[in-house]
């Protein structure tokens, strides 16, 4: 979790489509404007949740997932989405 003093790094949407799984060992994804670092989930292992892919903005998505934003808090923030 980011604290308020803490500046988060800020990273663009091609920065973080590198961030898919398949070209490096980091899995992120953004929601609500921070990346998270969702590498450690076995779920998120090749880079793919069900139909969902890692390397982007997931926000519009999460409506149609079965949970809530709630999911993200277990996974660290690693910046913030320009």
């Amino acid at each position: 979790m980011l604290t308020d003093s803490a500046k988060p790094k800020e990273y663009t949407r091609a920065q973080l489509a590198l961030r898919n799984g398949s070209d490096r060992d980091e899995i992120w994804c953004a929601y609500a404007g921070l990346i998270y670092d969702v590498s450690a989930s076995r779920l998120w292992r090749t880079g793919k949740h069900y139909e969902h892919w890692a390397g982007q903005d997931l926000t519009a998505e999460l409506a149609d997932a079965p949970h809530a934003d709630w999911v993200f808090a277990r996974f660290p923030i690693v910046g913030r989405l320009l």
